[in-house]
């Protein structure tokens, strides 16, 4: 009789527990900053909506661009005419002998509706339509793709990550909550953390860790903003140098923090570090131990930034942020003047208690 491993059952990864990876993947996307507070709270109540809740935005959203005309677009075009427009493809026109008919092979953009953006739109509605659980939703996305198609916007050689589909210039603001739901929609569409006929790929597994980064810097920007807060993520640290040799700068290591937290009137910031495993290992000497490379990480972190002139860095504390995994842990120690917590959060948890796990983590007065 085989043995079921810890992470083969439902609802690990590996062997952190994951009730659903679509709250994690709402955190972390664009969508979940543009959101009310109503639709929030609709997901608090029930994450199984998540994807419905994305494709209804979604459907609103392109039924308001629709009243307002779909962005256009040039899109480079070639042709055989019977007169010149744009360019003359003169190897075309010479090779099928084009001018004895008077005809001419030309190259030139055209405006047009079926664009990257527009076709990547509808390639998200018809997904949507899949994947919701209610029939009148399913119905409309279906309803809204047909229209696309009617006015133009072709369904072939769609680039889910072509660069112009998410370059949002001034005049495309109208855009950004549309493609916003249309890019969750495809993420949601992955295969989730429970049984089912399909097994989750070994590759979207080691990404999880980045969803579960970004979902953090995701849920503080969202929420602590109104708070006085300033969210950064990903922000690059300088190391505090000097007597600096030539070559050094080509081979010193950068240092980028994931989610740093201010709050100016205060004097407070907070650096977190997340990490996507066990806070606890099995240690030399010891049954438990933290990983010494994680508390010698958050340690550069905060002791690197002391004398650059910065007064939120001279007192600064840091959070390892892990998944609970068996245990739940809450300590912390001051190391040379640095407060540094050594925490989890409970992702097998509903979407209240992680919200209010996580708040508490900052301030436990606005929980």
């Amino acid at each position: 009789m085989t043995t079921v491993q810890e992470s083969d059952k439902p609802g690990y990864i590996g062997e952190i527990p994951v009730r659903n990876l679509y709250l994690l993947m709402l955190y972390a996307s664009q969508l979940f900053r543009q959101i009310n507070d109503l639709q929030k709270r609709k997901v608090e109540d029930n994450p199984d909506d998540i994807p419905d809740l994305v494709a209804e935005i979604l459907a609103w959203a392109v039924e308001r661009r629709l009243r307002r005309n779909l962005s256009f677009g040039y899109q480079p075009r070639q042709a055989i005419l019977s007169r010149v427009r744009g360019r003359i493809d003169h190897i075309h026109t010479e090779r099928r002998q084009l001018l004895q008919r008077g005809l001419i092979a030309c190259r030139f953009e055209e405006l047009t509706v079926d664009t990257p953006r527009n076709r990547y739109v509808r390639a998200a509605l018809e997904k949507s339509a899949k994947m919701v659980r209610r029939v009148d939703l399913a119905r409309r996305c279906r309803a809204l793709a047909t229209s696309l198609v009617r006015m133009g916007v072709s369904g072939e050689h769609f680039i889910r990550h072509d660069p112009s589909v998410n370059l949002i210039g001034r005049m495309d603001i109208a855009d950004r909550q549309m493609l916003a739901a249309a890019q969750l929609a495809f993420d949601l569409a992955l295969p989730t953390e429970t049984a089912g006929p399909k097994n989750l790929s070994s590759p979207y597994r080691e990404k999880v860790w980045e969803l579960y980064e970004k979902a953090i810097a995701g849920f503080y920007d969202v929420t602590l903003t109104q708070w006085g807060w300033k969210v950064q993520s990903q922000k690059t640290l300088q190391w505090n140098t000097g007597n600096m040799t030539e070559r050094i700068n080509a081979i010193l290591p950068s240092m980028r923090a994931d989610t740093i937290l201010d709050h100016t009137a205060s004097g407070r910031r907070i650096i977190i570090d997340t990490k996507f495993t066990s806070i606890l290992k099995p240690g030399n000497y010891r049954t438990q131990t933290l990983a010494s490379g994680h508390i010698y990480q958050i340690y550069a972190y905060l002791r690197s930034q002391e004398g650059l002139g910065d007064p939120l860095a001279e007192k600064a504390s840091g959070i390892l942020l892990h998944p609970a995994v068996n245990c739940s842990v809450d300590e912390s120690v001051e190391i040379q003047g640095h407060n540094i917590r050594f925490t989890t959060v409970n992702l097998d948890a509903t979407p209240r208690e992680i919200r209010r796990r996580l708040l508490e983590l900052i301030d436990p007065a606005i929980v």
